[in-house]
């Protein structure tokens, strides 16, 4: 009788798919197959005497069940993800020719001035922009009156405050908010013509004209 009965020498099917996946790749659908022959394997051939405990097979099979949605939903992350980066390419690709706003204090002066904005968390009774050379000495104080809250523009024209025009390149400036007797500083934005885009590991560049490239999240306003 003692050949009779077979010993339950089976692997554990869910110690053995994890022994072969550590070999090679899971491959989606066929490691549900290869654990349901190893499930079938061991209890064809464990001890009548000592049968799978159905909480222990109901255990397995929740477990590779899980391991299959989870791979299911890494894919389906992945194709969103696909699909984003895709649109986000399709954006910015749109706005190459476009002058855009966007965080930064420099200003690119050209033959037409250097355009400019600054963002107001609140309304101020005064606006101050003051443009700087290389060296950071302030050239030019812009007075832009009383302005709402929100995205505030201007254009330099590229003189200083004696009137003398001022070689092109890049400049930088400061805003400065007045509010009920109280001064502070204003976000200052740059503006700039988007001429081309490029792709990296953080997302997309902007390259405007005569300030460089820059992040496509910094953007505030587009025209």
């Amino acid at each position: 009788m003692a050949n009779a009965i077979t010993n339950n020498t089976a692997p554990n099917p869910i110690a053995a798919l994890q022994a072969s996946t550590a070999a090679a790749p899971a491959a989606g659908a066929g490691d549900a197959d290869r654990f349901l022959t190893l499930l079938v394997t061991q209890m064809k051939n464990q001890d009548p005497l000592n049968p799978l405990d159905n909480a222990q097979v109901t255990s397995q099979l929740a477990q590779i069940n899980t391991v299959k949605g989870l791979e299911t939903l890494n894919a389906s992350f992945t194709g969103i993800a696909a699909q984003l980066q895709a649109g986000q390419a399709l954006q910015a690709a749109s706005l190459v020719g476009h002058q855009v706003l966007l965080n930064g204090n420099q200003l690119a002066l050209g033959a037409a001035g250097a355009p400019g904005g600054a963002s107001l968390a609140a309304p101020a009774d005064d606006l101050v922009i003051s443009v700087k050379d290389a060296s950071g000495a302030v050239v030019r104080r812009l007075d832009l009156g009383a302005q709402p809250a929100g995205i505030a523009e201007f254009t330099w024209d590229g003189k200083n405050d004696s009137g003398t025009a001022l070689p092109p390149g890049r400049y930088t400036f400061d805003a400065t908010l007045i509010a009920n007797g109280q001064s502070a500083a204003a976000t200052p934005l740059e503006s700039g013509k988007v001429e081309g885009l490029t792709r990296t590991s953080t997302g997309f560049m902007l390259s405007l004209a005569g300030l460089g490239e820059v992040l496509l999240s910094d953007v505030q306003r587009i025209h």
